[in-house]
């Protein structure tokens, strides 16, 4: 890896490379287009969050900030003024201050903002109240996301009053608020090529930590040795965890958000990992479900198939013009048959499915959205239908199985075993693109792999 794509994998306070620069100004441009010039965006940095006492949270910047400046400080707001003559896009964050920056690392300081993260204009953020209310003034909408920080929800309302009480004095005051999601989270909701080139490498890392921990996993260690041996190819790639990853042994993977990640690992379970991690704040999101002690039980096997057939029927629909729904019903109807075949559920498949037998073992949708956020922003449903897939969207498809210890009239040799099976997958011009394809889910390939290491 050279220190070029190293560096490329996060930002900083240092500066965005050439492409970074011209994507976020894309992004900016397509949104003002969007908005007209006679509204204005406000949207601020997600707040610092306390831990416990005087430790602070790793932070991780607010999505749609990130979305729009690749600006990834605190303390910081985002303006965008559609045909400003003095420049559309001011960024107000922190001043540089060498003491600050000695405690507690480099700020980009005015000049950062400018040259090297592509404002056209910069201020310092203690000088918002008295700079922002002129560039309200004379726009008839403010587009902002309310509800998400009060705190900053009640400021920018009292600039907005604050220039209605000058209304005699010839000030215009903007008159209506506007939902910022509504064109935002569209846009963020098609990929460009820079978004899945970036979730692509988020893939593949996440693709080498799952099969790190294929390897390393023995009977007898414990689900945190497991999550360590992911975080340790996540760092080692300069990447965060997109969200705390679920380490599963045995009937914990019947939990859907297990994250405990303290119990012992022991022979004749299986193991589920759902884990990703995030480059550039993309997000990747793999589950894959192998055994402890590197064979898979008959039974185990078993419903493992069912699940990989399922995950592939749902794939096989992820192509443009299909309903978001497809891949689920696909899943559901493979995952039903399988139940009924192997003596689980009693019945006609279409009277099941319809009767929702099934979601006493698959309690869960087929996929979600993936972007910045994990489950990321984008409406499903429009006008009361399922949303077409598109070029451009990325969603995940991970149907399930989740037999519990203890379910009357479930078979013995069945419970205790929870599976699922994830993938990210993009929709193409054609068809479908699994960005995260090179992780084994062969049950011959995972076995040939597991406890190697």
């Amino acid at each position: 890896m050279n220190a070029t794509t190293r560096n490329a994998r996060r930002f900083s306070a240092n500066a965005l490379q050439p492409v970074q620069m011209k994507e976020f100004a894309r992004r900016r441009r397509q949104l003002m287009r969007s908005m007209g010039e006679g509204g204005i965006a406000v949207v601020p940095s997600s707040p610092v969050r306390v831990r416990n006492h005087d430790v602070e949270y790793p932070y991780r910047q607010d999505s749609d900030f990130l979305y729009l400046t690749g600006f990834t400080e605190p303390g910081a707001v985002a303006v965008l003024v559609p045909g400003r003559p003095q420049g559309e896009y001011v960024l107000f964050c922190r001043e540089r201050d060498p003491v600050m920056e000695t405690w507690h690392g480099r700020r980009a300081g005015q000049e950062g903002a400018v040259q090297r993260f592509g404002a056209d204009d910069s201020f310092p953020i203690a000088d918002l109240d008295d700079i922002l209310p002129g560039l309200l003034e004379d726009r008839e909408r403010v587009y902002a996301t309310l509800g998400r920080d009060p705190e900053f929800d009640k400021k920018l309302m009292g600039w907005v009053n604050l220039l209605k009480e000058q209304a005699r004095s010839g000030v215009h005051p903007p008159h209506e608020f506007v939902s910022l999601e509504y064109l935002l989270h569209d846009m963020r909701l098609f990929k460009s090529r820079y978004e899945i080139k970036t979730m692509r490498e988020a893939g593949a890392i996440s693709t080498r930590a799952h099969m790190r921990a294929m390897k390393a996993c023995r009977p007898g260690m414990m689900e945190y040795e497991i999550e360590a041996e992911l975080l340790y190819e996540f760092r080692r790639a300069g990447t965060e965890p997109a969200y705390p990853s679920i380490v599963g042994g045995g009937d914990n993977g019947c939990i859907l958000h297990y994250t405990e990640n303290d119990a012992p690992l022991n022979d004749g379970d299986l193991l589920l990992i759902d884990a990703g991690c995030e480059v550039q704040g993309y997000a990747s999101d793999i589950t894959r479900t192998f055994p402890v002690g590197g064979r898979f039980s008959p039974a185990q096997r078993e419903l493992y198939e069912v699940v990989l057939e399922a995950q592939h029927a749902a794939i096989g629909q992820v192509v443009p013009g299909n309903h978001w729904n497809d891949p689920h019903s696909a899943a559901v109807k493979v995952l039903t048959k399988g139940l009924v075949s192997l003596g689980l559920l009693k019945g006609r498949t279409a009277q099941l499915i319809k009767d929702g037998a099934y979601r006493q073992f698959y309690m869960h949708r087929t996929g979600h959205w993936l972007g910045l956020d994990v489950h990321d922003v984008g409406d499903y449903k429009l006008d009361d239908q399922w949303r077409l897939l598109e070029r451009g969207m990325v969603m995940t498809v991970e149907p399930g199985l989740y037999v519990a210890a203890g379910i009357r009239g479930v078979p013995k040799r069945f419970q205790g075993i929870g599976i699922r099976i994830e993938d990210d997958v993009l929709v193409t011009s054609k068809g479908h693109d699994v960005l995260t394809k090179h992780c084994p889910k062969d049950p011959e390939e995972i076995e040939a792999l597991v406890g190697t290491a």
